[in-house]
């Protein structure tokens, strides 16, 4: 990400939304986009800024954004040196702004600004997170949409919260959905199933989706693997975090199992049928199961140690607490300093 540590602006009471909008080699977009977003959020009654993530374009972006910064105080624009990825943008995005509310979307003009009133609206039904879904998807099917649907699909399967569309960066999230986790990789796109874990209302909105009109995508199949395999280090964090012995030992014990499996069928083998055991790879199985469950095992209690230093180290909690009835005055004993100490 950026190599500066990022300096949080001041929090402005006047700013409830903030619009994130990652960009790379867009310079013909840039003009359009800022002129689109400007018009669907001033007609709303909602104070927002613009921050316009620049992922160390090579072609004139970063200056079609000066332009833009200069003729409107509401647009805030973010220069990387380098080209980090998108989800490194998003988190700069993120990290930068000040509202209450936080608004992804890409800057290719495929997302519709006006549908951010739309999630906006569904936000205040009472969600912590509202998730945009192409259903009309303008992209090419068998490269972009197809491959897609089949990531979405497994997705949904192994996460266990059912979207249609995770690719769809424009969402709406509360800002204390977005805290306590950082964003690497690929990650961007399963902040739904972070913030689900954490017991946030996840709902979902069909939004318009227009063909790309200018420049060229930046993403083709070979995007669909880096998800897949993201989404093995989500499906971990998510759910073996703060346990990972649960997932380790679970396959030491199994590897440990076949191997005295093995062990038996071998020694049938000799004393029932007459066969040597060099002539089955039965002890060679053995042997391999066994080394590989204890290291399994062995790494499970490894992690154990990691997660506990991580955590204790950092004063940092597995829970996320909502609201806090009657709490104890600051100073009381017994009050938990991490605790989040505010009444209703």
């Amino acid at each position: 990400m950026l190599q500066e540590t990022p300096m949080r602006a001041s929090r402005n009471d006047a700013i409830e939304l903030s619009v994130v909008i990652p960009l790379y080699n867009e310079e013909d977009n840039v003009e359009p986009l800022c002129a689109a977003l400007l018009a669907a959020l001033t007609a709303q009654p909602r104070g927002f800024e613009i921050i316009l993530v620049n992922d160390g374009s090579a072609d004139r972006t970063e200056q079609k954004l000066q332009q833009a910064a200069a003729g409107d105080a509401r647009i805030r624009v973010i220069n990387f040196r380098s080209n980090k990825g998108q989800t490194a943008a998003m988190m700069a995005g993120i990290d930068y702004a000040v509202g209450a509310v936080i608004v992804p979307m890409d800057g290719d003009l495929q997302n519709d600004p006006r549908d951010i009133v739309r999630l906006l609206d569904k936000l205040d039904e009472g969600y912590d997170l509202v998730s945009g879904w192409r259903r009309d998807r303008q992209d090419n099917f068998m490269i972009r949409t197809l491959p897609s649907k089949i990531a979405n699909l497994v997705i949904s399967r192994v996460s266990g919260v059912p979207l249609h569309d995770y690719g769809c960066s424009l969402k709406a999230y509360r800002r204390e959905v977005l805290q306590g986790f950082r964003l690497y990789g690929e990650m961007h796109r399963f902040i739904p199933i972070y913030a689900h874990a954490q017991g946030a209302r996840v709902a979902e909105l069909p939004v318009a989706h227009h063909p790309r009109k200018f420049g060229q995508s930046k993403y083709g199949l070979n995007r669909t693997i880096k998800v897949l395999l993201d989404l093995l280090v989500v499906k971990f964090l998510t759910k073996y975090r703060t346990k990972p012995i649960y997932l380790f030992g679970q396959a030491g014990v199994g590897l440990l199992a076949l191997a005295f499996l093995a062990g038996l069928w071998a020694l049938y083998l000799k004393f029932f049928d007459n066969t040597s055991f060099i002539e089955t790879p039965l002890p060679l199985l053995v042997s391999l199961c066994t080394i590989a469950g204890l290291m399994c095992l062995l790494m499970g209690l490894l992690a154990e140690v990691i997660m506990r230093v991580y955590y204790e180290s950092q004063s940092k909690t597995d829970y996320r607490v909502k609201s806090v009835l009657n709490p104890r005055q600051e100073g009381n004993p017994g009050e938990n300093p991490g605790e989040e100490s505010r009444g209703d």
